[in-house]
């Protein structure tokens, strides 16, 4: 797990701006802040400028989250937020809040509603029941038939078909898109804060 080399202080550390997307790049392990649990309708989300988690929404429509659900520090997407992480395969709930080290294996390419919200995929990186999936093709095409079914049909009732995946894709891809958002965070996210 990342240890945080800041000395301590009476403020409370937002983790999202201080904790670097790769835990090993080299394992493929990235730090996430837990958002969501799998098989809940409410979205939470980590307030970029504190590091509160914040009840967003709760869903439109009956539809669960089929996975659990995170932000990767130090990232920052097209759509204006830290970059979303899908993991899968937890057999316990995740505390909300709390921080993970989660295995790349992969990453789904997502429009919503014309903008980018692409979303790695991966496992606790400490689990070993998750030891023997190194790839998201390992999850099955049922697996991925849910997933797709789930981001093109969770706004239905509120925005009706404007999400579309785009496909499902390699980690090298993942890692690759990881790097991009490690430095929109750098050139477009911090500049707003000097």
């Amino acid at each position: 797990m990342a240890n945080i080399d800041i000395a301590p202080s009476k403020t409370m550390l937002n983790l999202l701006h201080i904790l670097p997307a790769f835990a090993d790049e080299a394992r493929l392990r990235v730090n996430v802040l837990v958002e969501i649990n799998s098989m809940t309708i409410n979205k939470y989300e980590i307030i970029t400028e504190t590091g509160t988690l914040k009840l967003d929404r709760v869903g439109y429509s009956s539809l669960a989250y089929p996975f659990a659900y995170g932000a990767i520090p130090c990232t920052w997407d097209h759509d204006n937020d830290a970059l979303d992480i899908e993991i899968v395969g937890v057999t316990e709930p995740l505390v909300p809040g709390c921080l993970a080290e989660v295995r790349i294996i992969g990453i789904m390419k997502f429009d919503d509603g014309g903008e980018v919200d692409d979303k790695v995929i991966g496992v606790l990186a400490d689990d070993k029941r998750m030891d023997h999936i190194s790839s998201y093709t390992q999850l099955g095409s049922h697996w991925e038939k849910e997933t797709t079914y789930y981001w093109e049909h969770y706004k239905d009732l509120k925005k009706p078909g404007t999400c579309k995946v785009s496909g499902f894709y390699d980690t090298v891809e993942a890692v690759k898109t990881i790097k991009e958002c490690e430095e929109r965070y750098v050139s477009e996210y911090l500049p707003k804060f000097n």
